[in-house]
C-alpha cells in the first residue's frame, strides 16, 4: 500500500497535465481568434463573455463592451466559427446578447452551393432547424449555411453551420434542414461584435 508521500507526485503530475492541456486549448483558441480578426474584412471589436444565463425569459450572454466602445443594439455577435447572436441591450460598459440558442431567436440563412434560403431556429444541443426551404432545391448533408444578407443586422456570408439532415415536410412544398452549429456554447469565452459591414 502506497503512502501519501508516494501518491502525491502522481497527483501533482496529473494536475500539471490537465493544466497544460487547458493552456494549450486556450492558446489554440486565442490564435484562431487573432487569425479571424486579421483576415476578416468586417469592422469588428473583441469582447469577453462575463455572464451566461437567462435574462427576462431570453437565453443571453453578457459581454464586457458597451456604448463607450461603439456597441449598440441589434449588432451581430460572432466567433471565428460563426454567428452566436445579436446585442439586445447596451449599457456604457457592457451589453446583453440574445443567443442563437434562445427559442425566440430567428436568422435568415442561405444554404450553399444551392443558394436556398430559409429561417433558422434553435432546436437542441448545437443543432438548429431551417424552415421555409423550397422542396425542389437541392440541399445535401455537408452543405455550408451562411447568413443570407436579407437582414440589416447580419452582413451576408457570415458562417452559421453545416447541413446535417434534410427532411421533406409532410403535406407541404417545403423541406426542413438540420444544421450543426460549430460553436460550443458551453465553452465560448470570447466573441466579436460587428460594428458595420465595411
Amino acid at each position: 500500500q502506497k503512502t501519501a508521500y508516494e501518491i502525491m507526485p502522481s497527483l501533482v503530475g496529473s494536475e500539471m497535465c490537465i493544466r497544460d492541456r487547458y493552456a494549450a486549448d486556450e492558446n489554440k483558441n486565442l490564435r484562431e481568434l487573432l487569425d479571424f480578426k486579421r483576415e476578416t474584412k468586417l469592422k469588428i471589436i473583441p469582447a469577453s463573455i462575463i455572464n451566461k444565463g437567462i435574462q427576462t425569459n431570453i437565453k443571453a450572454l453578457t459581454i464586457d463592451v458597451g456604448s463607450r466602445d461603439s456597441v449598440f443594439t441589434n449588432q451581430a455577435v460572432l466567433t471565428q466559427y460563426g454567428v452566436i447572436g445579436k446585442t439586445i441591450q447596451v449599457g456604457k460598459h457592457s451589453a446583453i446578447v440574445q443567443s442563437i440558442s434562445d427559442n425566440n431567436f430567428r436568422l435568415s440563412v442561405r444554404i450553399m452551393p444551392s443558394g436556398a434560403v430559409g429561417i433558422l431556429r434553435w432546436f437542441d444541443s448545437n443543432i438548429c432547424k431551417v424552415y421555409e426551404v423550397q422542396k425542389n432545391v437541392d440541399v445535401n448533408i455537408g452543405d455550408r449555411v451562411i447568413t443570407s444578407g436579407f437582414s440589416k443586422i447580419y452582413p451576408p456570408k457570415l458562417p452559421v453551420g453545416t447541413v446535417s439532415g434534410v427532411y421533406d415536410e409532410r403535406g407541404s412544398y417545403q423541406k426542413v434542414i438540420n444544421v450543426n452549429i460549430q460553436n460550443d456554447f458551453e465553452s465560448i469565452q470570447n466573441v466579436f461584435i460587428v460594428l458595420d459591414e465595411k
